[in-house]
């Protein structure tokens, strides 16, 4: 990129995980002059190959040097970190990941990919997931990206086509230029609030999806999300669980059917929608919305939604035993996704808790009183669950598991067994974020599924399942 606007600038990646280090590759193929900067000795040791590129690896920055031009920071540094802080206090400019992907692509010898992009609080990943599904189906050299998948950076650089691209609320927050040929705003509740301050201004980071759009997709059943369409200055393209109108997608009877991209065409049978339960048929709406944006024809829409494979932990049976499901939903990190897992059944024996980041509890108790069998509680802020079930449903046997880590998961695991009845199921849906007691979700999932093996190991009437 003999031509690259980054050519001599000095760039300071700030942090150096795995989009630091994507970010600081193409930055020192660009031509920059490039430090990275992080507080961990560990990941920066990691970096150590980019010194051989010409790039400086420097310990727990607190402002940039006085010579940086630029500021690439990581999703998960805060604006009123000190860094960022700084750097805007010295004028200098700061970007996120996915933001230098968008310039680095627009720098392309054959021209700019296409950008689908997915945000949320919750469904993101499914929907990311089943898009690019989709979009293969129908021929697209498609790669799924961002927040899921590939760096954004690394997708760019790849020469994919199109780019099915989830975007977090933190890599919308640092967004200027960004301009997806379609975006959607899944949903939005108290999530992040910790970071952003409040909803609104989380809701405004989410709102930067529909910046200069061709087509902005929006959820006709979410309060959040018909409000924040209404900055986006394309077309506007609703999915509902309802009977569609002109302008939406929707459920009629069995079918998935498109009455906003023609004018009662049949997209596919409820029953293909993996996995069951209302969030995922809306999520499949919104995947099929943003694929007919861009010129999917519907035997393709029901050909990818028929090949998705669901991720890992969102809604995985785990294993069956004595008329018992136990099922991983660790990815519900918030009480609006752990809403959604609750309401697919009917008696539950819950498995909940963990980092709250400023959410409540108390609806999602509350609304789902009626299907709790037994609740056995997790984590850090786990009191703030026992108080709401003790208000909502003080009838529901509450269980708390003090100690940490995977001890803790089978401990929990052991309570849940002993408690269900047949025709219950065992969920892990803990409405909270994983790092009190896990390295993240992925893990908390795996401790999970490994404590039902454990438990389970001696009971022939068990059949577990891949996790």
């Amino acid at each position: 990129m003999a031509d690259s606007r980054y050519r001599g600038l000095r760039v300071l990646v700030a942090g150096a995980g795995v989009s630091g280090r994507s970010a600081a590759e193409a930055l020192l193929a660009a031509g920059a002059e490039v430090t990275v900067t992080d507080g961990s000795a560990a990941r920066l040791a990691a970096l150590a190959s980019l010194e051989s590129q010409g790039a400086q690896l420097v310990p727990g920055h607190n402002t940039p040097p006085e010579d940086t031009d630029l500021v690439v920071t990581s999703p998960g540094w805060r604006p009123d970190a000190p860094l960022p802080a700084a750097a805007a206090a010295a004028g200098i400019e700061v970007i996120g990941e996915v933001e230098l992907a968008w310039w680095l692509d627009q720098e392309r010898p054959g021209g700019p990919a296409t950008w689908l992009a997915v945000t949320g609080t919750n469904g993101k990943t499914t929907t990311v997931s089943m898009l690019e599904s989709i979009l293969r189906a129908a021929g697209a050299d498609v790669v799924a990206c961002g927040n899921v998948g590939l760096p954004v950076v690394d997708a760019v650089r790849a020469g994919h086509r199109v780019l099915a691209v989830e975007l977090s609320s933190f890599q919308l927050h640092w967004q200027r230029a960004l301009r997806p040929e379609a975006g959607a705003v899944l949903n939005l509740a108290d999530d992040h609030l910790d970071w952003h301050g409040s909803l609104e201004s989380y809701g405004e980071a989410k709102a930067k999806v529909y910046a200069g759009n061709d087509v902005a997709v929006f959820n006709a059943d979410d309060e959040w999300s018909t409000r924040l369409v209404r900055a986006a200055g394309g077309r506007r393209v609703s999915f509902t669980l309802g009977v569609p109108r002109a302008d939406q997608l929707g459920v009629d009877e069995d079918r998935l059917v498109d009455r906003a991209f023609g004018e009662d065409v049949e997209l596919a049978r409820l029953s293909e929608v993996r996995p069951a339960g209302p969030h995922n048929v809306a999520n499949a709406l919104a995947a099929a919305a943003l694929a007919r944006a861009h010129g999917v024809e519907p035997a393709a829409v029901a050909a990818g939604l028929r090949g998705f494979e669901p991720g890992a932990h969102r809604s995985v049976l785990i294993a069956e035993a004595s008329g018992v499901s136990y099922v991983d939903d660790s990815k519900a990190t918030n009480p609006h996704a752990a809403d959604a897992a609750l309401r697919a059944h009917d008696s539950v024996v819950w498995i909940a808790g963990g980092l709250l980041k400023g959410a409540d509890v108390e609806e999602l108790v509350r609304a789902n009183a009626g299907r709790l069998a037994t609740a056995v509680l997790i984590g850090r802020d786990r009191g703030e669950f026992s108080a709401a079930l003790g208000r909502h449903a003080p009838d529901v046997p509450v269980h708390e598991v003090a100690s940490g880590d995977d001890a803790g998961m089978l401990e929990a695991v052991r309570l849940a067994h002993d408690s269900a009845r047949p025709g219950s199921v065992v969920l892990l849906a803990p409405a909270a974020a994983s790092m009190d007691m896990f390295t993240d979700y992925a893990h908390r999932g795996r401790a999970f599924a490994d404590a039902v093996r454990d438990v389970l190991s001696e009971t022939p009437a068990a059949t577990t399942r891949g996790g």
